[in-house]
């Protein structure tokens, strides 16, 4: 299970990084009757190659702060969400010096 930080309402929607110790996420949708949750749940399947219904959002349905868990998970997508954050962390780190 991992924290997600949504900014609803982005020009388009991505991964962007990490924010104060969770996955922050910028989806086009808007807050509004679990657009902007169906979104973030399609966008995470993609990212990580997974199906939709893999993606469970545990808590924050009405929040910008989500915790999420990824059903059916094995080491080679543990490993592959680890790779991806480090990746990230290195890439905001790296432009916002």
């Amino acid at each position: 299970m991992f924290r997600v930080q949504v900014v609803p309402r982005a020009s388009r929607s991505e991964v962007v990084g990490e924010h104060n110790g969770a996955l922050r996420v910028r989806l086009a949708a808007p807050p509004v009757d679990g657009a902007a949750n169906d979104e973030l749940r399609r966008l995470l399947a993609k990212t990580f190659n997974v199906p939709r219904s893999s993606i469970q959002l545990v808590s924050g349905q009405g929040s910008r702060t989500k915790q999420i868990r990824i059903v059916g998970v094995n080491e080679d997508l543990l490993k592959m969400l680890h790779t991806f954050l480090e990746t990230k962390l290195e890439a905001v780190s790296t432009t916002s010096r």
